[in-house]
């Protein structure tokens, strides 16, 4: 993953923990801001509609949704969903 603060590569082996730190800034790697699921657009600025509003952005929190920022194995959740939908009613109403 890439630190959204110092925009260096932090190397992660596991999951996330939430007292971890960028080695490089040592700002907080399980936060908001280094969430995938963070859209400053979003109602509570998260993407994800069950996660619980966290007020720091910037801080560690214990958010159950936390998907580090550029991971390559997204679960499919509500972010798919409405691009299936779409694709669902794209075919229904295709000409032949």
């Amino acid at each position: 993953m890439n630190c959204v603060f110092c925009e260096k590569e932090v190397f992660v082996k596991d999951k996330v923990g939430r007292r971890d730190t960028c080695p490089h800034c040592n700002h907080d790697l399980h936060c908001c801001r280094q969430c995938d699921f963070y859209d400053p657009h979003a109602y509570n600025d998260c993407r994800e509609v069950s996660a619980e509003r966290i007020v720091d952005k910037e801080r560690s929190n214990f958010c159950d949704y936390y998907l580090p920022r550029g991971a390559g194995n997204k679960p499919k959740g509500n972010l798919n969903r409405a691009q299936e939908a779409k694709e669902a009613l794209e075919a229904l109403f295709k000409k032949a």
